[in-house]
């Protein structure tokens, strides 16, 4: 993973000493609320219901054992004890006190971390596969493309004010498992004929208000020019954003009212300026940059046989383990997910365990997913008993990777301003109907994804199943959408009717769910099924 020099720790111990400042000034009312708002969230700070919430980056979603116990020193010391990971791979801790939100800063930056571009409107934290550098589908690991960008982009002067806030993810595999068409700005690496490595570009994409998935605006992009095309892109963003309007200043508003060829047509444009001024990375600098991610000293000859005659260790293994691309390894899914708990809720105790696990295990390394999960890479198969145990004894063996109830949710009202509604106990109650594991396999995969608001932080327009909570007269009230796929099968999910009560948006999740049992064939997901039979069954089970 990539390590920092001496200009990355001076820009970041310099930021710390800044918002030390900035924060002095504001506790001693030397400036106002609205004075210090984008001075904050620029440092990840956000004022919530209850208290700051502070949101620290994990670049890509790598994270070393050193950095997953500073994260629960802070836990432990700052907070009450826990931390949430996030759709984005960052970790939020939920009770900050703005006179410690420096302190928590400079003890990040003592193992390389930060708080930098995680709100505001910038660039956010560049997001990648939680399976880089291991998944044995990939072409090569995404993460040094994903290193360069947040690099060049980190306090570029064109970049600070955009109209709105801009998300980048990068993965090399054709399974996506970083939602790639739900990003404003999204780069799959693939090969031409020539066998020579560059992007597959897509823009466009966003959830919230008014989703829409991005659109492929170039096939093939060398991958040298990579930064110039990003620039491009921004540009004509920034030529026509909608500045004074909220609700239409995301990209994916120009995109959608421009067309997908007239936007392309103005990108390529500006890109034939952009190329001309030389501002791309020089090939030294991936070099650098990339030699930080070269692969672990893999063991050879290790055997591929794995010791099944414990049959809760062999259920384990099939459903959260997947193929590694090194004979004799596998990568280890991590669940926060458990039956009663709250999705993406790790405490500090869970993560020192996760910490010695790694660095016993996994070549130190850790990976925080998209689905509020975390990830050891690299472990030996020799090796997975030992693990199972270790995290069963921290309560982190749960079985339920991408599951009923392996369920995405955000913060919701018992957290965030912006919420309507609550989205923890929705997805509590929802996980509780199905607890039975048998009940949960023989369902299979079903992707169930809670927001809160229309912000859409829960995912719930890419959930199979997703739950939209709003404020319907003062009242809670919970609208289901079928269908969505944040995958390489990426498609929005459709409202089916009116909304639920809490409990009655339960009881409609299950009756989606039987519906699907009864109408299934053989191997059937619920979204292939959905997608063969159409809406209307699904809706008559529901409404009755």
């Amino acid at each position: 993973m990539y390590k920092y020099d001496l200009y990355d720790q001076a820009i970041i111990d310099a930021r710390v000493d800044e918002f030390r400042d900035q924060v002095r000034r504001r506790i001693a009312g030397e400036i106002t609320e609205d004075q210090f708002k984008p001075l904050r969230l620029k440092n990840g700070l956000y004022l919530q219901l209850h208290a700051y919430m502070l949101r620290v980056a994990i670049p890509y979603g790598t994270l070393s054992s050193r950095q997953l116990r500073m994260l629960a020193r802070i836990a432990r010391t700052y907070d009450r004890g826990y931390g949430h990971f996030t759709t984005r791979q960052n970790i939020q801790y939920h009770w900050i006190k703005l006179e410690q939100a420096p302190d928590i800063l400079a003890e990040l930056a003592t193992v390389e971390m930060h708080a930098i571009q995680t709100s505001g409107e910038s660039i956010r934290n560049i997001s990648a596969d939680h399976y880089a550098g291991a998944a044995a589908d990939e072409i090569e690991d995404p993460r040094p493309w994903a290193e360069l960008l947040r690099q060049a982009t980190t306090f570029h002067p064109e970049f600070s004010y955009l109209p709105r806030k801009f998300k980048i993810a990068v993965t090399a595999s054709p399974v996506d498992r970083a939602a790639l068409r739900w990003h404003d700005f999204a780069l799959r690496i693939v090969r031409d004929e020539a066998r020579d490595t560059g992007f597959e570009v897509f823009a466009g994409g966003g959830m919230g208000r008014t989703p829409f998935l991005a659109y492929p605006i170039r096939a093939f992009l060398p991958a040298e020019q990579i930064f110039s095309y990003l620039q491009a892109v921004l540009r004509v963003w920034n030529r026509h954003a909608r500045r004074d309007n909220i609700h239409k200043q995301r990209m994916k508003i120009l995109v959608h009212e421009l067309g997908e060829a007239e936007f392309t047509r103005q990108v390529e444009e500006e890109f034939g300026h952009v190329l001309k001024l030389g501002t791309d990375f020089p090939r030294v600098e991936y070099e650098r940059i990339s030699a930080h991610f070269a692969p672990p000293p893999f063991e050879t000859g290790l055997s591929e046989d794995i010791d099944r005659s414990d049959p809760e260790f062999a259920l384990w293994v099939d459903r959260q383990t997947v193929p590694h691309k090194a004979p004799g390894y596998a990568i280890v899914n991590v669940s926060l997910k458990k039956v009663g708990g709250i999705g993406g809720d790790v405490s500090a105790e869970q993560m020192d365990a996760v910490a010695d696990v790694a660095e016993a295990f996994s070549f130190d390394e850790l990976r925080v997913s998209h689905a509020q999960n975390l990830v050891l890479p690299h472990v030996r198969k020799q090796d997975l008993y030992m693990v199972w145990q270790a995290l069963d004894a921290a309560g982190l063996a749960d079985i339920n990777l991408d599951l009923v109830t392996d369920i995405i949710a955000c913060p919701g009202l018992d957290y965030c301003s912006l919420a309507n509604a609550r989205s923890i106990p929705v997805a509590q109650k929802i996980a509780t109907r199905f607890a039975d594991l048998d009940r949960q396999l023989d369902v299979g995969e079903l992707k169930i994804k809670v927001s809160g608001c229309i912000n859409a932080c829960g995912h719930h327009h890419a959930g199979h199943i997703g739950i939209l909570g709003v404020d319907r007269k003062g009242t809670e009230n919970y609208q289901l959408l079928l269908g969505g796929s944040g995958a390489e099968d990426a498609s929005p999910a459709k409202i089916t009717g009116p909304g639920f009560d809490e409990d009655g948006i339960v009881d409609a999740v299950e009756r989606a769910v039987e519906r699907y049992r009864a109408l299934r064939d053989p191997g059937e997901r619920f979204l292939d099924t959905y997608r063969r039979v159409g809406f209307e069954p699904f809706k008559e089970a529901i409404y009755g």
